[in-house]
């Protein structure tokens, strides 16, 4: 057998390719700016019995708050398309993100607990990785359809009835932003713990 020459050994590994990069930071971006002006939006009618701080929310009155959504919502949504569709077009669901397995999600997420989940080959999700990134996409699609609701009510009524009617559809909205962030700290906890992912998302190598 042939053993690989050393400019095969020392040639990089391509972990993410650039377009996913791309839309990577540029989701970053708009979750940044839609969650601070969203807290503002927020605090001008609460769902519950506190209030965010006005230091971390975007937009410094109401309407200020609900332009910067706004804007921030069309980056959103349509980079949002363009990584689903493009996730469909080349592959990379079926590779990256099957199959699913519940006892893997077991053992894998008893190792994480412990320590001691392995990230040897970046190019590879574990079954920790694989669901918490099918649910963040999950609840992506439900920010997107419970925002349209509380946007254009009237203009979308079966959406509104799906959901529940306007009210229940805030509270899903609600819900649904903080799970989101959940899964933001949970992320970069983990990117934290393990440095080299950072590298990958920002070389693709």
């Amino acid at each position: 057998m042939d053993l690989p020459t050393s400019d095969a050994a020392s040639k990089p590994v391509v972990i993410h390719p650039l377009w996913l990069r791309v839309v990577h930071w540029l989701n970053a971006l708009a979750v940044l700016m839609m969650v601070a002006s969203g807290w503002r939006i927020y605090n001008a009618s609460p769902l519950f019995a506190f209030e965010f701080p006005g230091d971390i929310t975007l937009g410094g009155w109401l309407g200020g708050a609900l332009q910067w959504h706004f804007a921030a919502m069309w980056l959103f949504g349509f980079n949002g398309l363009i990584y689903l569709l493009l996730n469909w077009l080349t592959g990379r669901f079926k590779e990256k993100y099957w199959p699913l397995s519940f006892t893997a999600l077991v053992r894998d997420l008893a190792q994480a607990l412990r320590g001691r989940l392995q990230h040897a080959d970046l190019r590879h999700y574990n079954m920790v990785q694989r669901m918490a990134y099918g649910f963040v996409m999950f609840d992506g699609v439900l920010l997107t359809i419970s925002g349209l609701v509380l946007w254009k009510s009237v203009q979308f009524p079966l959406l509104r009835e799906l959901l529940g009617g306007y009210d229940t559809a805030r509270y899903l909205h609600f819900l649904a932003m903080a799970s989101l962030m959940g899964f933001v700290v949970l992320h970069v906890v983990m990117v934290a713990l393990v440095p080299k992912t950072l590298l990958a998302m920002i070389r693709g190598r």
